[in-house]
């Protein structure tokens, strides 16, 4: 797979260097709080930047960026709709309306010269209206997410004419954001790793406008990509990899070792516990390859069993959610879904038998180290292949890659779940994501239980282990490895 030209930039502030992908190069940016001094360059032109929302990236975001911009002239202001049961926190973190950097959401973004859009994106949808029409002459969009581009194109509609419209979206949970961002100031470089997009740029300023963001949020490093491809990989990877696989998974695993005789928390660790803990962490440190390659000879044979049998079943869903996705289905979905959450909200998944077991494995923690079950390990990263497989023979860049189906999981969100557990997570995540994985984690769990369980008492299919042993997703994580110091994200 060779670079495109989509990932190539120039910056006339920040100095860009570029990191070795299979097949050529991709322009990256590194972060770094060294670079806070160049952002009232990056950020010319703007004088106020509005964040509208308080949701977790929202809360983030607006944080980081108030503390990278101390000292300079910009002012960053919260924008709420009225009567925001959010008002009281805004206020706690230091947003106030005494000294304008707290006030309703119209006037705000009708104030702000870059307005930042952080609700939730079926309300986005519903309302983006009201805030194009307020916007100043020239003000540019910010956005953290493509779905409403997605949305726009369903629909035949589009963004206002004459204002810049950039994206940056961290590649990671709005809590982890804030957390690394904290951890960056005793670590330089610690963070989440981000993507920009350019949309729109009618006077030439939205690069170094979007980099400036990146870098104030406390980006180890910034690659680029379109607001298409952010949106398709970011909504796939919620239903697959990130989240609704990573449910389905645990609990068809949870089941399966039960009915092998095991007892209630020794299933729970041998599921939920090793992906959460052993395996994330492995990855995270040392890459996809190492976790199989510290298994004994025995448990590479069990691994690779599971390996063979979950790939196609896991690559066949990963296909149909980037189809519904790309088509517009899934959008859609999230969109109608907002009527109905308005009367009738999301009942949680934590009621199932597994979840009771939660509370005695934390409680175990620290008695003894947890070895990697290599048939859990065969499954999950097999699913995780899978999504990386479907990405890249749908054209997204090896950064985009890597981040959205491997970073973002081991350094983010699986280090949630492991503190809160999975069932947490799905009940207390973006609505976006609560749907996607309430409809596929079934799918993933039956797809495992039907297919792949019953498929992993077959030998390994030789040609498959051997793909995986020299896939070029190593390469691309090394290289991606390199640019951001080791910083396990401490989760309170």
């Amino acid at each position: 797979m060779t670079s495109t030209p989509i990932n190539a930039f120039t910056s006339e502030v920040f100095t860009t260097e570029t990191m070795d992908v299979p097949g050529g190069t991709e322009t990256i940016l590194r972060g770094g709080r060294h670079l806070f001094p160049l952002l009232a360059r990056a950020f010319d032109g703007i004088g106020r930047i509005g964040v509208i929302g308080w949701g977790p990236q929202g809360r983030a975001q607006a944080r980081n960026l108030r503390d990278s911009l101390a000292g300079t002239d910009i002012q960053v202001a919260v924008g709420l709709r009225p009567d925001s049961a959010s008002a009281a926190d805004a206020r706690a973190h230091g947003f106030t309306e005494d000294d304008g950097t707290l006030g309703d959401w119209i006037e705000v973004a009708a104030t702000s010269d870059l307005v930042i859009l952080l609700i939730a994106d079926a309300a986005l949808v519903n309302h983006h209206g009201k805030l194009f029409d307020v916007l100043r002459p020239g003000a540019t969009i910010g956005l953290s997410h493509g779905f409403l581009l997605g949305h726009l194109r369903s629909v035949g509609g589009d963004f206002p004419e004459g204002h810049g419209v950039i994206a940056v979206c961290p590649k990671g949970m709005g809590d982890s954001v804030r957390r690394l961002y904290e951890q960056g100031a005793e670590i330089n470089g610690a963070g989440i790793n981000s993507s920009f997009a350019v949309h729109a740029d009618p006077d030439g300023k939205a690069v170094d406008r979007a980099l400036g963001w990146s870098v104030a949020l406390g980006s180890p490093y910034t690659f680029r990509t379109t607001l298409e491809s952010e949106y398709r990989s970011d909504i796939v990877g919620e239903r697959a990899i990130l989240l609704g696989a990573v449910h389905g998974l645990v609990e068809a695993l949870h089941r399966h070792y039960r009915l092998a005789g095991d007892d209630p928390i020794t299933a729970y660790e041998r599921s939920c516990e090793n992906v959460t803990g052993p395996i994330a962490r492995t990855v995270s440190r040392d890459g996809l390859r190492a976790v199989r390659q510290r298994l004994s000879p025995a448990d590479q044979a069990v691994f690779d069993r599971a390996y063979s049998a979950a790939y196609q079943p896991a690559r066949d869903l990963v296909a149909e959610i980037y189809d519904e996705v790309a088509d517009g289905t899934e959008l859609r979905g999230v969109v109608l879904a907002e009527q109905r959450l308005a009367t009738r909200p999301m009942a949680g998944i934590s009621g199932s038998p597994m979840w009771r077991q939660a509370e005695a494995v934390r409680a175990r923690r620290g008695e003894r180290e947890l070895p990697v079950d290599p048939f859990t390990a065969g499954l999950f990263v097999a699913t995780m292949i899978a999504q990386i497989d479907e990405f890249a023979e749908r054209g997204h860049p090896w950064s985009e890659i890597v981040n959205e189906s491997v970073i973002e999981a081991v350094d983010s969100l699986l280090p949630y779940m492991h503190a809160r557990d999975v069932a947490h997570m799905v009940d207390n995540c973006s609505q976006t994501a609560r749907l996607g994985s309430r409809r596929w984690g079934p799918r993933f769990q039956s797809a495992y239980e039907q297919i792949a369980l019953p498929a992993a008492e077959r030998p390994a299919d030789p040609k498959l282990v051997d793909a995986f042993t020299r896939h070029l997703v190593h390469d691309a994580l090394t290289s991606a490895a390199r640019l951001r110091p080791s910083v396990d994200i401490f989760v309170g």
